[in-house]
């Protein structure tokens, strides 16, 4: 397994509401001031719902999300872990085991923004000690799954599985999951592995951070199709 090294060189700074966020390749968006790391649409437990029928998913990808997880922790060390919903992917099974286990090695405060595949019972997550929640509203934020537009807030939000199609010289194109920043919202990417991406078309005044291996890449839009470099 090829684990990208969490160094502050892979990272990218950006200033919302005269507030510090840091964006890593992996898709975690650090809030630094808070301490307080954002993940969404990791969907745990796919990579087994997937399994079961019948899809030919290595078993030791179950493990990856863990193992990001973990990295993207110890290099941060947050004093919270908010999830931007869709942590799940389905009802429980064995990934369930293995998420109770990984709890215990976690010492940041855990919340869950309730997404549209959260399906467990919040019981199942209050007794690890996670706080379930709906929303979040902190200083002038609005943490939320699914996109939100509300007067006064800045949204942070995941849900899209926000992706970018970047062209290169010789017309080859490939789809790099990013950040998609507009007026009043950032998307975050989805973290999870297995789960896909929608394509969105840049929009005047927005901005845009594509992953691409170890590097967030702020895309220009100064052509009909974002360039940049391709793998």
């Amino acid at each position: 397994m090829s684990i990208v090294p969490l160094t502050s060189m892979n990272t990218q700074s950006i200033e919302i509401k005269n507030k510090k966020f840091i964006m890593h390749p992996s898709g975690v968006l650090f809030w630094d001031e808070k301490s307080i790391l954002l993940i969404s649409d990791v969907h745990l437990g796919k990579v087994s719902h997937f399994r079961k029928f019948g899809a030919a998913v290595p078993q030791k990808a179950i493990y990856k999300n863990f193992d990001l997880l973990g990295e993207a922790i110890a290099f941060f060390k947050p004093e919270y872990l908010i999830f931007m919903g869709d942590l799940f992917h389905s009802s429980l099974n064995k990934e369930w085991q293995l998420f109770e286990k990984w709890t215990v090695t976690v010492d940041s405060n855990i919340i869950l923004v309730v997404g549209n595949h959260d399906i467990i019972s919040p019981l199942n997550y209050e007794d690890l000690g996670i706080q379930v929640v709906s929303e979040i509203q902190l200083d002038g934020f609005l943490l939320t799954h699914h996109p939100e537009e509300r007067d006064g807030f800045f949204n942070f939000c995941g849900h899209v599985h926000p992706s970018i199609r970047m062209v290169g010289l010789g017309r080859q194109s490939a789809r790099l999951r990013c950040f998609f920043k507009t007026e009043n919202q950032l998307l975050l990417p989805a973290f999870g592995e297995f789960t896909g991406s929608h394509a969105l078309k840049p929009v005047e005044g927005c901005e845009v951070f594509a992953l691409l291996g170890d590097m967030v890449l702020p895309v220009p839009f100064k052509e009909k199709e974002p360039r940049g470099p391709l793998l």
